[in-house]
């Protein structure tokens, strides 16, 4: 396993009006967090706020070129992010013990919190396709070039974390400052992480992601990941 500190690029924030940032994802040009009561984005080149859209926003974030998903409590919603409006709810797998979410390949993917396990969800039904164990909370998901990868977080020690698809072994980690915590992750589809400064943070960080060898990434038919968007 590979293990080294996590460096972190640019520090965005602490944003006007939050508390705390509980998900996070990319579209392509804004990134979004959701802050209880709403969602936010901004400009990763600036740090600029730009939308704020009123709506539940409890956990994980997550964008699938068109859409936005939101965990909200014990539910998932799909959002118009040009509206604001909620299109469809699907059942959150942890009925509210959920954390982070990510979006790949016609899939959604949700992290469990305390049960530290990653689950591949139907995004028309909220039906469990598989299960992955953790063997730490998880507080954020992501693909990126067919490599799985979540944050944890407990006590005062986080890490963005690549894990092997299939097993959840640990094979890299990226450990976070003593004291830094990791709530919602995403990848910006090329060398950079998002990651939600967690409860009672108002920021969000943008940590380098290691590049790795082509003949090193997954062979697998495992989803392929946050497509460069």
């Amino acid at each position: 396993m590979k293990r080294s500190a996590a460096e972190i690029l640019h520090e965005y924030g602490p944003f006007p009006g939050v508390d705390s940032v509980h998900g996070v994802t990319y579209d392509g040009e804004q990134v979004w967090f959701a802050a209880g009561d709403r969602l936010l984005a901004f400009d990763p080149a600036s740090g600029k706020p730009l939308r704020s859209i009123d709506i539940a926003a409890h956990a994980g974030t997550a964008f699938d070129g068109k859409h936005l998903f939101q965990i909200a409590k014990d539910r998932i919603q799909k959002i118009d992010p040009k509206t604001g409006d909620v299109l469809d709810t699907i059942p959150a797998p942890g009925g509210g013990r959920d954390s982070g979410l990510a979006w790949a390949e016609g899939t959604l993917w949700v992290g469990q919190n305390r049960d530290r396990k990653i689950h591949q969800i139907d995004p028309q039904t909220g039906a469990i396709l598989r299960t992955i164990e953790s063997n730490r909370f998880v507080t954020g998901v992501t693909w990126i070039d067919g490599e799985l990868w979540h944050g944890t977080w407990e006590g005062d020690e986080s890490d963005v974390r690549r894990v092997d698809p299939h097993t959840g072994e640990v094979q890299e980690r990226l450990e976070l400052p003593h004291g830094t915590g990791v709530s919602g992750l995403e990848s910006d589809g090329g060398d950079r992480f998002f990651c939600g400064g967690g409860v009672n943070s108002a920021k969000v960080r943008a940590v380098r992601r290691p590049r790795q060898a082509a003949a090193a990434r997954s062979d697998s038919k495992v989803p392929a990941g946050s497509k460069r968007k």
